[in-house]
């Protein structure tokens, strides 16, 4: 061989890692950036054509002053009444609040509840606080603090913020050095090499570098929205894709390594034998997500696009820069450890060739046992209650504006601090008022006034429309409530000329799970076709696909089960958010589909050479270990959204977690080899494949089980 081509043949992975370390350097920043360009307003993630959307819209033009409410509370702290003067000193301290550089206009005088006990006042600040926010709280808490004999906590929207800030206050570091860190000791114990699980570590933070600084580019210009939740799952995927994604890369280099001493003869071969399988598997994650574009939510559509970037970012950090630094490390990449001697899995007594062993002797019995047992775990998902999560559970925590909001409830009606708002004709304002006073769970209306308050004055009026604010009977996040807003809307919608839209907090929940359960139905079947497609292009084969797909959506069936056991009575949730659901199958079903590809291809691959039952016990032992560790460090990547003290991720960390490791344990292990060994060729129907499997099984019959 010529010293030229030989040159050549470094320079490009010189090359390609130098392009990485750039890309890392330069782009690293981003990651703790895309919090710059992250809005966690909750409205901003409404469905696109609610009433409850439309509402926000009309209502922005009554706010004299753009502001954020603060609602202070006070109780006794003998439980008895407030008198005279408790009260009086809880005016004295909000009139010291009105200099505060955080207080916007004039604070309103405290209220006394119908029982005596409490007193609520609303203070209102200015909308760009931000980073301040909490400061402004805590001089509220403090001044409020001035009524002797009484407990003063700070509830509304603007408390809530400061406790969703910094719940997500940890998205950067905590988060991500938790999925490093629980990545980092996998690797080790599945290579016991120092430098591959540092380098497969080192790519995915590449990619997760690249991603950010995208993202970051598309949120700026408003091609993208960004929110806590996005980011935290952003950061989450790519790490524990691009690491999976590199250990089927990195287990087909070791194989070459044993067949060739050439270490770029055994990169070729590796890319060569695991491109399409990393392809195909990102593929269906990445147009999975893409589905949730469909979703008139807001937040689903976020995630589409952020995590279809950090998918693609994922497969070309595993493309480039990893076989970039197979090359230039060699063998060296695993030291301590040295490459197995033994060839392609073929012989050996380990755990997988057992496994296999027990499929190839009672292939039904296997598949029967697994299958009654994830029925099993499947009966209980009807019993997951997807309709939202109270107030009072949003956080894992104790947030202090959770605790405000519940001693509010206590002693004013449900839905103080979070009224319904309705926007009217003005003409028609009495009528809408009188109707709303009507309506069954309604405590209170009224019109607001210049005042910037429901009575006492005449309407607010702006472009011929009023805003009269509705005090609902029951907590704002119950049941109850949402059955209020839906009857609130059919007596006001009937109102002559009122023209009348109903919103608010409530509305926004009722309208939320509405809309889930139509993105439901309409997102989940897209992404099965999907899938399908996909896998029917690569396995050449129609009844294989079904078969993958079946088998994965059961799975996460089977999830929901242990996930609603799990929640209801270890973790004490009541609920979960609508979203749940539908982020966990787009997960589970798109990454459960990852590691049936990387199955199935192998087995494929050695069926072609070998037959059915021989290529799927070959191909069993072959993936056995590597696509079990890549469900370990998935699951263990997922569930360090848990970090986060937020119901949604932490559930969300659950179900991924969970699923992953029942798909690998179980799915894949055992329920999908047992089935396709048991079908025969008649599994890769109609190619060309199944006719030729059928003549090479009528010799297998004579063979010995392979281990």
């Amino acid at each position: 061989m010529s010293t030229t081509p030989r040159r050549v043949r470094w320079l490009i992975p010189i090359v390609l890692l130098i392009a990485w370390l750039g890309i890392g350097g330069g782009l690293g920043p981003y990651a703790g950036k895309l919090g710059e360009v992250a809005t966690n307003d909750q409205a901003a993630f409404l469905p696109r054509s609610a009433e409850s959307t439309k509402v926000i819209t009309a209502q922005r033009a009554f706010r004299q002053d753009e502001t954020v409410p603060a609602i202070v509370v006070w109780t006794a702290d003998d439980g008895g009444p407030l008198g005279a003067a408790q009260r009086g000193a809880a005016d004295r301290a909000l009139a010291s609040l009105a200099q505060d550089p955080g207080v916007a206009g004039r604070v309103s005088p405290a209220l006394a509840s119908q029982d005596g006990r409490a007193l609520q006042a609303v203070v209102q600040l200015r909308p760009d606080l931000d980073d301040e926010l909490p400061t402004a709280l805590d001089r509220i808490r403090a001044a409020a603090e001035g009524v002797p004999g009484a407990s003063a906590q700070v509830a509304g929207p603007a408390a809530a913020q400061a406790d969703l800030s910094e719940a997500f206050a940890g998205i950067d570091g905590l988060l991500l050095g938790v999925a490093l860190m629980a990545v980092l000791v996998i690797l080790l114990l599945v290579y016991r090499s120092v430098l591959l699980p540092l380098v497969i570590i080192l790519g995915s933070v590449f990619a997760l570098s690249l991603a950010c600084a995208i993202v970051y580019v598309l949120a700026d210009h408003g091609v993208v929205r960004v929110d806590g939740q996005v980011q935290g799952i952003l950061s989450i995927l790519v790490i524990g894709a691009a690491t999976d994604y590199a250990l089927l890369l990195t287990a087909r280099y070791r194989e070459e390594l044993v067949l060739s001493t050439d270490r770029f003869t055994a990169v070729r071969a590796a890319l060569r034998q695991s491109t399409g399988a990393i392809v195909a598997s990102a593929a269906t994650v990445a147009l999975g997500l893409l589905a949730l574009l469909i979703s008139d939510l807001t937040n689903n559509r976020a995630l589409g696009p952020v995590g279809a970037i950090g998918i693609v970012c994922s497969v070309l950090s595993t493309l480039t820069f990893l076989p970039a630094a197979l090359v230039l490390l060699g063998r060296a990449a695993y030291w301590p450890a040295k490459p197995p001697s033994t060839d392609r899995g073929e012989r050996g007594t380990g755990i997988w060739h057992r496994v296999a062993k027990l499929i190839d002797q009672a292939p039904r019995k296997v598949w029967a046992v697994a299958l009654v047992g994830l029925l099993a775990c499947a009966a209980f998902a009807p019993t997951l209650t997807s309709k939202g999560v109270p107030l009072d559970e949003i956080f894992v925590n104790d947030a202090p504006s959770v605790a405000a909001q519940s001693t509010l409830a206590q002693h004013f009606p449900g839905g103080s601090g979070n009224p319904t708002v309705v926007i009217a004709e003005a003409d028609r304002a009495e009528q809408v008022t009188e109707a709303a006073r009507r309506t069954e769970g309604v405590a209170s209306a009224g019109a607001l006034t210049r005042a910037a308050r429901p009575g006492g004055g005449k309407p607010f009026v702006v472009d011929g429309r009023v805003r009269i604010d509705v005090t609902l009977q029951d907590a704002a996040d119950s049941d109850a409530a949402k059955a209020t807003v839906a009857r609130l809307r059919d007596t006001l919608h009937a109102v002559p000329g009122a023209d009348a839209i109903v919103g608010g907090y409530t509305a926004q929940r009722y309208d939320t799970q509405n809309t889930a359960e139509r993105d439901r139905t309409i997102i989940v079947p897209v992404v099965l076709a999907i899938i399908l497609v996909i896998l029917t292009g690569l396995l050449r084969s129609l009844v294989m696909p079904v078969l993958l797909v079946a088998t994965v959506a059961l799975n996460f069936v089977a999830t929901l089960g242990v996930s609603a056991l799990v929640f209801e009575h270890l973790l004490g949730f009541t609920g979960t958010d609508p979203s749940v659901p539908l982020y966990g199958f787009v997960f589970l079903v798109a990454l459960g589909v990852d590691y049936n590809i990387f199955l199935m291809s192998r087995v494929r691959e050695e069926s072609l050479r070998h037959g059915v039952r021989q290529g799927v016990l070959r191909g069993l032992v072959a993936t056995g270990g590597v696509i079990t560790s890549a469900g370990v460090v998935l699951a263990a990547t997922f569930a360090a959204l848990g970090v986060i003290p937020l119901a949604f991720l932490v559930q969300i960390a659950f179900i991924v977690a969970f699923g992953v490791l029942l798909d690998t344990l179980v799915v894949r292990s055992l329920l999908v080899p047992a089935l396709v060994l048991d079908i025969g060729p008649p599994a890769w129907w109609p190619g060309k494949l199944s006719r030729r499997l059928e003549e090479t099984d009528h010799s297998e019959d004579e063979r010995a089980p392979a281990d």
